[in-house]
């Protein structure tokens, strides 16, 4: 449950439009609902500023449902990640959004249209092949209610490609830059800005890239100073932390 929606509660009570019974219904569940193979932490997100995210895989279709479930309940919107279009469909939503690339599903957020989202995030890949992870990465940050743009392939084998996007890399609060293979495009986004940058390596490349290992070396091995490296694949965590910086100001 977010900050906003306890002081509707809060409001509601002090102004008489809901009873004692009722607000004490609507915050039982905090700060945790136990769901006996799950405990649904409805307060994280007044505790770190980012609410609990569903990751699907590994959990059933069932054990999925009931926690999206429970969740939209207790603030009206909920974000799954690594989700397929069978979860999707099982969750007879409307409003629920399923994001191919990525197999994000979302249903509400904190800003509904764009023009709501604050700042702006801009996301880099060095491929094609980079854009289940950067949309992973869009997604989660669009849904805490940053603006979000993407610019795809614009590698090192072709340089030209990235020039292109320095008026976007010049208005950006922060720069999301994915890559496989060798992993290179983070330390050459960063020694043309002076912006926060976020690298993500992924599993996309041959034999010697190791499923992103050689990705993720390059990038913590970095010669630019400052570079923030993410786990391999992990769209997600690079979309939170984004958002966090875009939010500083």
């Amino acid at each position: 449950m977010e900050t906003g929606r306890i002081k509707e509660i809060l409001n509601d009570l002090s102004a008489g439009r809901i009873a004692p019974d009722e607000a004490l219904k609507l915050l039982k569940h905090l700060p945790y609902e136990d769901l006996s193979f799950a405990k649904v932490d409805h307060h994280r997100h007044i505790r770190q500023g980012i609410p609990e995210v569903i990751y699907a895989a590994g959990k059933t279709e069932k054990q999925v449902l009931a926690i999206a479930r429970s969740m939209f309940k207790s603030s009206g919107s909920f974000l799954i990640s690594r989700g397929s279009k069978k979860i999707h469909t099982a969750l007879h939503m409307k409003t629920a959004v399923f994001h191919e690339a990525s197999g994000m599903i979302s249903v509400g957020g904190a800003s509904h249209t764009s023009r709501d989202k604050k700042g702006n995030i801009l996301v880099l890949t060095a491929g094609t092949s980079d854009l289940r992870v950067a949309e992973e990465a869009a997604v989660t940050a669009s849904f805490l209610g940053s603006g979000v743009q993407i610019v795809s392939d614009v590698g090192v084998a072709g340089l030209h490609r990235l020039l292109d996007s320095n008026r976007a890399m010049s208005e950006a609060r922060v720069i999301i830059v994915i890559a496989g293979m060798e992993g290179a495009l983070p330390s050459v986004v960063g020694g043309m800005t002076d912006k926060p940058i976020i690298a993500v390596p992924t599993s996309i490349g041959y034999g010697t890239s190791f499923n992103g290992l050689t990705a993720l070396f390059s990038m913590l091995n970095s010669c630019v100073p400052g570079i923030a490296v993410m786990n391999i694949d992990n769209g997600f965590g690079a979309g939170c932390l984004a958002h966090k910086i875009n939010m500083l100001r």
